[in-house]
């Protein structure tokens, strides 16, 4: 019997599934032909499938509401995307598009704000939550919005001594400043540290509304934000958290009749593996339901709801395409795949955190499989990618060097925070260049719409960056000329 690859797959997971198919041998990807798009664009390119981002943002909505609906909940939900995960116009805008809230973390995001503001794409009254330190230049430039109309802007305070710093500005206003105040909370028992950084701690909040914000006019307190850094999980530890949060809630609400939101800050779970389970339907009914249950309990309105999902929103609509330049065998044990570009340049969450993304071939699934090392083209040892999340081993279809047509990998459920921490368009390790960009969408009549949004880098973009002439010698020469005339 042949043991393919795509028998291994078959047998082990569920497929095809969502986002998942083959065509004529060729692995699809919600739909769109992976092979079309190879042999249109080459290897290696990051691509963008936004419709997916679309998906996500419904899905949600639509089961808060259910909920909301089924616990006879008072108070409204509202989605914010968190800008940080990934700033591209086409990601952001595709998000607005859908009715969604902002999330910002600092100055330059204002900038941001203004952008998508002056091309008409943002109204004035959308909600717009500020955290992370809060620099004199991002204050000032909060406080601009706030000047200039947007009346639905949100200061999160992250630390007490924040609070002169935003009372100064929120004097000058003629209607004050809306804000909120982040819990800190305490992180998993694995954590490096006890306590997050983020945030005020909840023993110290009370005292500090009372003696801070109790009585200031220029201040509405609008807000209880709460992160949990490893997501919304169904586990104890959540939970305990989450129920902190709420005790928290209800005592500032009784002294505070305008706090009218509690937010969610932490996301769900995207798939990072073919088997991954997670029932978002029971976890954001328990969320709506036990809200309901401590406020009724207590005797105080149910808030508004807020989530700031930004994994959740944009991960599943990346992926990254790569061929196979070589496949060396370094011992009896270990076969590794050198690909065209580096891991730690374009997946740097994996390098770093040891994210896990899935991870598939692209064609030859008729082959036999066997276990697999990856390895980048950089020099450096860290540049690889050997485990996946369910098994911690790799297996990818065996080929031969002299196939005409190389084996090309894909990795999927990569478009969040690569780009920004990768350093999109800068300086690379090894200065191995960023791959192309494409971005994939529907038009009107539902039709895939391709379309290359930025070339791979170039050497040129590179060493100028660095401070290396590029210019030829004989331009070099002829603009001295022109400055010499001209002086």
């Amino acid at each position: 019997m042949k043991n393919t690859y795509f028998n291994l797959i078959e047998q082990t997971y569920y497929f095809p599934q969502e986002g998942f198919d083959l065509r004529d041998g060729f692995l699809s990807f919600h739909g769109i032909s992976i092979k079309y798009l190879i042999e249109k664009y080459g290897t290696p390119f990051r691509l963008m499938y936004l419709p997916r981002i679309s998906d996500q943002i419904k899905k949600s909505k639509n089961l808060f509401n259910r909920a909301r609906k089924k616990n006879k909940y008072k108070g409204d939900y509202y989605y914010c995307y968190v800008t940080k995960c990934c700033h591209f116009a086409h990601v952001i805008k595709t998000a607005i598009k859908e009715g969604v809230h902002l999330e910002t973390s600092s100055s330059f995001d204002i900038d941001l704000i203004w952008s998508l503001y002056e091309e008409g794409v943002l109204e004035k009254s959308t909600i717009i939550v500020h955290n992370g330190y809060k620099t004199e230049n991002y204050l000032s430039k909060i406080i601009k919005l706030n000047k200039e109309g947007f009346k639905n802007s949100i200061v999160v305070l992250d630390s007490t001594k924040e609070i002169a710093r935003v009372k100064a500005y929120a004097r000058k206003l003629k209607n004050g400043l809306k804000i909120g105040i982040r819990m800190a909370i305490d992180e998993e028992p694995q954590s490096a540290y006890y306590t997050s950084r983020l945030g005020i701690r909840p023993s110290e909040i009370m005292d500090f509304y009372k003696k801070e914000i109790e009585g200031e006019k220029s201040l509405t307190l609008k807000m209880l934000h709460f992160f949990v850094d490893s997501g919304i999980k169904d586990s104890m530890y959540y939970w305990g958290e989450f129920q902190k949060a709420m005790k928290l809630f209800v005592q500032l609400k009784k002294e505070s009749p305008s706090l009218r939101s509690i937010n969610l800050g932490g996301g769900f779970p995207i798939r990072n593996n073919l088997g991954f389970e997670y029932d978002y339907e029971y976890m954001i009914n328990e969320i709506v339901s036990n809200i309901a249950a401590v406020c009724r309990e207590e005797g105080v309105e149910e808030p508004d709801i807020f989530t700031e999902f930004g994994k959740y929103t944009v991960g599943e609509s990346g992926a990254i395409i790569f061929s196979v330049l070589e496949q060396k065998q370094q011992n009896d044990a270990e076969l590794w795949y050198m690909i065209d570009n580096s891991l730690m340049n374009t997946i740097p969450d994996a390098w770093s955190l040891a994210e896990k993304y899935i991870l598939l071939p692209i064609n030859k699934w008729e082959n036999e499989y066997t276990r697999i090392n990856i390895g980048g083209i950089s020099c450096d040892h860290s540049d690889y990618y050997n485990s996946e999340d369910m098994n911690q081993q790799l297996h990818l279809p065996v080929y031969s060097d002299k196939e005409p047509e190389p084996l090309y990998l894909g990795f999927f459920h990569t478009g969040a925070y690569q780009d920004a921490i990768s350093g999109y368009g800068g300086i690379k390790h090894c200065l191995i260049p960023s791959p192309k960009h494409v971005i994939i969408d529907r038009d009107e009549k539902g039709n895939f719409v391709d379309r290359l949004y930025r070339k791979e880098q170039t050497v040129d973009e590179m060493l100028e960056i660095l401070g290396y002439n590029t210019k030829p010698a004989q331009e070099q020469a002829q603009e001295q000329e022109q400055e010499d005339e001209a002086s």
